[in-house]
């Protein structure tokens, strides 16, 4: 028999197959945040009358897109 706790060894067989869940999901929502500040900055440079390019709006938007998207990807199925 196991003398291990049914919940801690629940925690671990589950951490074992995610690892490094939290780290993942934390590095997700600080990606996710830092493309809408850009965005934001970007958007505020427009409206001052800068000029940017096409193709730094389009990276822009596109980070705004996959970050959130990883981070909806990553969460507890079971939840």
């Amino acid at each position: 028999m196991s003398k291990i706790d049914p919940e801690l060894k629940k925690k671990l067989l589950k951490e074992s197959k995610t690892p490094f869940k939290s780290l993942r999901r934390l590095l997700w929502i600080a990606f996710t945040g830092s493309a809408f500040l850009g965005l934001f900055i970007m958007v505020s440079k427009i409206a001052s009358g800068n000029e940017i390019q096409q193709n730094n709006i389009l990276i822009q938007l596109g980070t705004c897109v996959i970050f959130p998207l990883l981070l909806f990807l990553d969460r507890n199925k079971e939840d």
